[in-house]
């Protein structure tokens, strides 16, 4: 075996042979991939060889099209059969609401340029004869989807992978990873130590044991999944001979199966509600190419529903049960990308759909570890999406509850409960049991999502229409609005940096300028490419010390960009507080009032301005206080130690008492950033996006001293973006947008040259780097078509508008003309009109009075 190498793969399933035939494909030598036992030994040699494209983040769905479109190509290179059956498949909705969430899927679908449609039961049946279509309302067929062969696709990726250049080492288990002083790693396996410049960590089934060590717990877990192959069947030889063709696949919801043709009979496999982990705590070296006992007991609610339909398996008899296990992140996505804190040690685990996300993790890690940058928005990926509160028991329960409602439908206000609460503040039991909240869960925080009256029962009642959280959300709303309300804001991330350097490095990361003493400003934050990878509040609280606020979702993203570009001197150093700092937020026309009871210093407006930043007593307790809101009302966000929340909010509740002051929730923010056209991270500002595209233009200052991106901003701020972030308000009844769903403009023949969103995934072409190089042509219905996507959106109850935001093409974003455009929700189109100016307040003399 080889004593160095530039990079060692660890594991030899799909997605370790995957990684390895993309970092030779991007021109890497010196390539090893290290297998302790035979290739595809993990989970890859038992899996049911399904792919499709769908995702509930269409990013990610973007890469299951690559690699579903790689199929062919790496046949060629290896020859090597993949068994590659592109069948279609049909999703079942038995009830109205399953429906909506097609006709959701659907629409989706129509903005990211996919050729999904939905049809009738019978339509269903008709591709799919075994099955009783009295049992079902509706469909969505997707051509994209089929099977293939587990172990030939595997074999492909590796044989490619050697043609280039790239070796495997097979029945050789790593028992130790060490660094050296100068960041080289030490791989030890069995048969000797190879010193590697990068480590990937494609363990598998034991990822997590290749994690520590190196002392890394990653949040994943396996579960046993077991799915059963018939005997030979009739009606599908019937089918075949007659339609001189395949059985498509079928996702039933209401039985959380998915069946699909398997030689002359049928594979049947569930997901089902009680699920069962496998080996919870440690996963043991010497399991391989071997099953675990089946359970059908387990499933037989499951196969019940399957049996009444699809009559025909009631009578098939079965000729073997699959019962292996498969790795699970808590949300059901891989773990992908550089692992905080270490150097050159890579993440691609946790890929429970291997053989449709395979190719997308290896092409997004290759170009990551070779360019710099994935090359694709791959946050719902991100092994950095994760913080410290996923321990090894949450992530059991939220992997047990991801797995058990993978064939469930997620409604926009929907909160799952598993692992909760797992992280709280010092007002949890007052939210919860005094202001009868209804909390949800951010990044492991309960955070009040709404109050409900007195007397009546906290908890949403699911929908994809308006639900019953829309009174109240409205009356806190308002009441904000004429008044003031107090909301807790500690899941925002919060970060202290300090040193001689701090000035200087985050003006070079940042694209604003900085702040002076005691003074706020709002940054994006670019990578080299010019793409938004954050978007942040700076208050210089002194010489050589900021204070810096952002999305708590992305603090490990953020640290991890934060941390690669700390200078080596020492000059500036990082602290991330987490919980333990924690905030407050008061807002409305009031507000003023309420601090100026509470502060020992002059609050005017003339003393304290819009956006100032002071270091303050609030109620006796030692606050750092902003003048800045999200609400886009006059406010202030107040942050102290947790030791100190409970005493601020007290004193807030009663010095506002005769002012009309209210609780209000996180719904109720929203809705109020909304009616200001503020973007948030994740939605509208995300790394597919530049700072032009996003309408983010005030906060670049080009003329400053260079920062990361510079270039690439400027080039977009010269050429001009091709799409713009635009404000819709939507003649919409009784349903608003959730995000993704398509624009459509009243164009004619008019090309604005937008066919497909960058995330679009419909039936893309790629070149032999994997390179876009086409997109599917635009949905279109007359003069009609659709040029664009929302992004997020909701009721804006003050000024009492359904509101959207989204990207249109550039050419059409600074018009307000009516009957232009039009967004479909479920399966409508309702006209929409740009909001040029914010519905609340355009000059913004609220938050500056």
């Amino acid at each position: 075996m080889q004593s160095h190498a530039r990079a060692v793969v660890i594991g030899g399933g799909v997605v370790g042979c995957s990684v390895l035939f993309h970092l030779a494909r991007a021109g890497w030598e010196d390539l090893l991939l290290i297998e302790r036992s035979e290739l595809t030994s993990g989970s890859s040699w038992h899996a049911a060889g399904g792919f499709h494209t769908l995702n509930g983040d269409p990013n990610v769905a973007k890469l299951q099209a690559y690699t579903v479109s790689l199929y062919e190509e790496l046949e060629k290179i290896s020859g090597q059969p993949c068994g590659l059956h592109l069948t279609g498949g049909v999703m079942m909705a038995d009830t109205e609401e399953r429906m909506n969430f097609l006709r959701y899927t659907h629409a989706i679908g129509r903005a990211l340029g996919m050729e999904t449609e939905i049809i009738t039961p019978s339509e269903a049946k008709a591709m799919f004869p075994l099955m009783d279509e009295t049992n079902f309302v509706g469909a969505l067929w997707d051509p994209v989807e089929g099977h293939l062969d587990p172990s030939g696709t595997t074999h492909a990726y590796a044989k490619s992978a050697q043609n280039l250049g790239a070796r495997i080492e097979l029945r050789n288990p790593v028992t130790e990873i060490t660094q050296e002083p100068d960041g080289t790693w030490n791989v030890v396996t069995e048969k000797g130590t190879v010193k590697a410049e990068h480590v990937v960590n494609a363990g598998g089934l034991w990822a997590r044991e290749v994690g520590r060590m190196v002392g890394v717990e990653l949040p994943v877990l396996a579960m046993e999944h077991m799915y059963l192959l018939t005997e030979t069947m009739p009606e599908v030889l019937a089918f075949n001979e007659t339609s001189g063709r395949e059985l498509v696949g079928v996702i039933d919801f209401k039985g959380e199966i998915y069946t699909r043709q398997e030689r002359d009979g049928l594979l049947l496999g569930t997901y089902e509600k009680a699920c069962v982990p496998w080996s919870q705590v440690k996963t043991p070296w010497d399991f391989g190419h071997e099953l675990l006992q089946p359970d059908l007991d387990r499933i037989a609610p499951s196969l019940e529903i399957g049996f009444r339909h699809f009559p025909a398996f009631a009578n098939a008899g079965i000729k073997q049960v699959i019962n292996g296990p498969f790795t699970f992140a808590p949300d059901g996505n891989p773990l992908v990308g550089p692992v905080r804190g270490l150097t050159n040690f890579w993440s691609a685990c946790a890929v429970m759909a291997g053989f449709s996300q395979g190719g997308g993790v290896g092409l997004a890690l290759a170009n990551w570890m070779v360019e710099g940058d994935p090359g694709h928005d791959i946050f719902g990926m991100d092994v950095a999406r994760y913080g410290d509160f996923t321990s090894l028991r949450y992530t059991n329960a939220k992997v047990r509850e991801n797995y058990s409602r993978r064939f469930s439908i997620r409604f926009p206000n929907e909160e799952l409960p598993a692992a909760r609460p797992q992280q709280t503040t010092p007002l949890y039991d007052v939210m919860v049991r005094d202001n009868n909240a209804v909390m949800g869960d951010t990044w492991g925080l309960e955070t009040p999502l709404w109050f409900a009256p007195a007397g009546t029962e906290a908890r949403d009642e699911l929908s994809f229409h308006r639900s019953n959280d829309f009174e109240h959300v409205g009356n806190e709303v308002r009441a904000v609005r004429e008044a003031l309300g107090v909301t807790e804001i500690a899941n925002f991330a919060k970060y202290e940096i300090t040193g001689e350097g701090a000035e200087a490095w985050l003006s070079r990361l940042m694209t604003n300028t900085m702040p002076r003493t005691g003074r706020l400003v709002l940054t994006p934050m670019l990578n080299e490419n010019g793409k938004l990878i954050g978007d942040f509040t700076i208050a210089k609280a002194a010489e050589g010390r900021f204070m810096v606020w952002g999305s708590s979702g992305a603090q490990i993203y953020h640290m991890r960009w934060f941390e690669k570009h700390l200078p080596s001197d020492g000059s500036v150093r990082i602290h991330r507080f987490g919980q333990t700092l924690v905030g407050l937020s008061i807002a409305g026309p009031k507000s003023r009032l309420v601090l100026d009871l509470l502060a020992d210093i002059d609050v005017s407006n003339e003393s304290f301005r819009f956006m100032d930043y002071r270091e303050m007593d609030v109620s006796g307790c030692p606050c750092r206080v902003n003048r800045i809101s999200y609400t886009g009302d006059l406010g202030y966000e107040i942050w102290m130690e947790p030791a100190y929340e409970r005493t601020v909010y007290h004193a807030i509740k009663s010095a506002g008492a005769d002012h009309g002051m209210v609780d209000f929730g996180m719904r109720a923010l929203l809705s109020m950033r909304l009616e200001k056209n503020f973007p948030t991270w994740f939605a509208e500002l995300r790394p597919i996006y530049g700072p032009y595209e996003g309408s983010m233009e005030r906060f670049i200052k080009l003329s400053k001293n260079d920062f990361i991106g510079r270039e690439a901003a400027a080039k977009e701020h010269d050429e001009g973006p091709k799409s713009r972030r635009v404000s819709l308000i939507i003649a919409a009844d009784d349903t608003d947008v959730m995000g993704d769903e398509p624009i459509w403009a009243r164009v004619g023949d008019r090309d604005y040259g937008l066919v497909s969103p960058p995330h679009g995934y419909g039936a893309p072409r790629f070149d032999a780097d994997g390179a876009e190089t086409s997109k599917p042509e635009p949905q279109r219905d007359g003069e009609w078509r659709v040029v664009g996507w929302v992004t997020s959106g909701g009721y804006g109850h003050h000024v009492q508008m359904s509101l959207a935001q989204g990207y249109v093409p550039a050419e059409l974003a600074d018009t307000a003309e009516e009957g232009l455009f039009e967004v479909e929700i479920l399966g409508r189109r309702f006209p929409a009109q740009i909001a040029v100016e914010p519905p609340f307040d355009p000059s913004g003399a609220r938050m500056r009075g």
